[in-house]
């Protein structure tokens, strides 16, 4: 990076992150003529200063040779300068030991064809050695690498892979950090690295939410309220809809009630017009949640129901 360590705490804390992980590269050091080489330095450098701003802090590393096989992070290390070898699968095999958990990172960031899944990574995956991938790094996200996530049951990730000073003051719907949301049970490292190795993650991009149907489903539900219907006049409805999450959810329609088009706001309630044959009984609106998305190019399918008059 080019930023003294304990900056990127003050960074996540502005921003309103709970987790970071420092993840130095181990083979590419363009600094190298003017630092020593400690591996594990960030990270002693930078634990301070998450302590004291209550940020849990990951001890990594970045595994980076040439694209192919490309890059990967190791997570949870003990000693990322046992990772410092010579030879590449000793590398992989030196952070298993330690019971990293290992992604391979911005898979097409040479572009697709250096990007395309190789021997390497079969003979990772073959040995149970690779855990996650990182489907959006920065500004970037990476469809086929969404593709493999699902076909081989991988931790979907996202990333800011940062290397200057992050100038974002806090993150909003309209520009936030590539970051993963990790669904775990409690606060702690241990339960992230179980969370992560369960595959319990959403990756925010942009606009937009990104991940398994069986996480994506439960966060719209838990992020959408649909409110009694407070008018009720001869052929439609006049409802309030919440939405509590920090993401515009933008739906479009695809039953036969319900306007065309809705974007929620994100923190915000919106005042929705429904119309209605019969303004008394429940009305179900069928939409596409456009930029929840399950899969390459497919969006979560959603129902959001109005209730009737008592």
């Amino acid at each position: 990076g080019s930023v003294w360590p304990p900056i990127r705490a003050k960074e996540a804390w502005r921003q309103g992150v709970h987790v970071i992980a420092i993840t130095d590269h181990i083979e590419y050091q363009p600094h190298k003529d003017d630092l020593p080489t400690k591996h594990n330095r960030p990270y002693e450098l930078l634990t301070g200063e998450s302590a004291s701003r209550d940020i849990l802090l990951i001890r990594g590393a970045e595994i980076t040779r040439d694209t192919p096989p490309g890059h990967f992070n190791a997570l949870f290390l003990k000693d990322a300068a046992a990772l410092d070898q010579p030879d590449l699968m000793e590398v992989f095999r030196r952070a298993i030991e330690q019971g990293a958990f290992l992604f391979w990172n911005h898979p097409g960031w040479q572009g697709p064809e250096k990007g395309k899944w190789g021997d390497v990574q079969t003979a990772l995956y073959e040995k149970k050695w690779l855990h996650g991938i990182e489907i959006c790094n920065g500004e970037s996200y990476y469809e086929e690498a969404h593709g493999w996530a699902l076909e081989k049951n991988l931790t979907m990730v996202g990333n800011t892979d940062i290397h200057e000073p992050d100038l974002k003051k806090q993150n909003t719907a309209a520009d936030n950090r590539t970051c993963t949301l990790v669904f775990a049970k409690e606060k702690t490292l241990p339960a992230v690295e179980e969370a992560l190795r369960a595959g319990r993650t959403l990756v925010w991009y942009k606009d937009q939410l990104i991940g398994r149907e069986e996480w994506l489903r439960p966060m719209f539900d838990a992020s959408v309220e649909v409110l009694p219907p407070h008018l009720r006049v001869k052929n439609a409805v006049f409802v309030h809809i919440r939405n509590r999450s920090e993401v515009n959810i933008q739906l479009e329609r695809t039953g036969g009630s319900g306007p065309a088009k809705l974007v929620l706001p994100a923190g915000t309630v919106s005042l929705v017009k429904i119309g209605a044959a019969d303004p008394t009984k429940p009305i179900q609106l069928e939409y596409t949640a456009v930029n929840f998305l399950v899969a390459p190019k497919k969006a979560l399918t959603v129902t959001l129901t109005i209730p009737g008059k008592e």
